[in-house]
């Protein structure tokens, strides 16, 4: 008893009995609460499969298939994952109303949380990007000068120099960007739609994809600057050259008939 009270009054026994305290803390912790924690979002995603499986067999498997495996009017949804379900759904692609070249932008038919759900299913089928998180996509802090010279390197060939669109081949074109969220512009360099090629992280980091969104949102806003004077639509030097042939030299060819006309009156007189 005498050896225990002196241990209980050494300056260090105080300290030794917290440590004691907190791990035992720590491993109750760790051996309920993470499992239960595990436990519940293994629940929730599985009941998000189940509910995006009926959507999807109501809504896709007749073009789709019904694994996903894709048919004659529609390719595999296998390995697409949930990145590209939620860009092609919630920018209304899909469903499509009919095929054609490409599938045009239109209003949504599901809910975010069907979204969701039915990413959760088409991701079950096979590994594919994942839907990104606020912060993957959020412009705030990023370079937009550094995004301009992106987007004029890879995407300026098809959407035009401030995101404007354009004609391609065989009745496809590339859409405008104005308006588009920053999401939807994250997962489209993620899972390359359509007629665009897939830009994953290992090609373009993820801080490049968010310099390029700060540039789509700076040269589209509503209060952005054109100290050059009218814009003519963002198209770049070919809508700019065709306006200083057609206008420009227009008007020094009228100005030249205007003159040889008058000097000849004013020989004749």
């Amino acid at each position: 008893m005498k050896k225990l009270s002196a241990r209980r009054r050494h300056p260090l026994a105080a300290v030794v009995v917290l440590l004691l305290a907190l791990a035992a803390t720590g491993g109750l912790y760790a051996a309920f609460a993470p499992a239960d924690k595990a436990q519940a979002e293994e629940t929730a995603q599985s009941l998000a499969i189940e509910e995006g499986k009926k959507l999807y067999t109501v809504g896709c498997a007749s073009c789709h298939g019904t694994g996903g495996q894709g048919t004659t009017d529609g390719p595999s949804l296998v390995g697409v994952g949930s990145a590209a379900v939620d860009f092609q759904v919630g920018t209304g692609r899909m469903p499509a109303m009919q095929p054609g070249a490409q599938v045009p932008k239109k209003p949504k038919v599901y809910s975010q949380a069907e979204i969701d759900q039915l990413a959760a299913y088409v991701a079950s089928l096979g590994a594919g990007p994942i839907t990104p998180t606020k912060e993957q996509y959020d412009p705030a802090g990023a370079d937009i000068a550094k995004g301009g010279e992106l987007f004029r390197t890879n995407c300026a060939q098809c959407h035009n120099f401030t995101g404007e669109g354009g004609a391609l081949t065989n009745g496809k074109f590339a859409p405008s960007l104005e308006g588009v969220s920053s999401k939807h512009i994250y997962e489209a360099m993620q899972t390359g739609p359509q007629n665009m090629p897939s830009f994953p992280d290992a090609t373009m980091p993820e801080q490049e994809k968010r310099d390029i969104i700060a540039y789509i949102e700076a040269v589209n806003g509503d209060e952005t600057p054109t100290p050059g004077g009218f814009g003519l639509g963002g198209l770049g030097p070919v809508s700019e050259g065709l306006f200083g042939w057609i206008f420009g030299l227009g008007s020094l060819v009228a100005v030249a008939v205007w003159v040889a006309a008058h000097t000849a009156k004013a020989k004749k007189s």
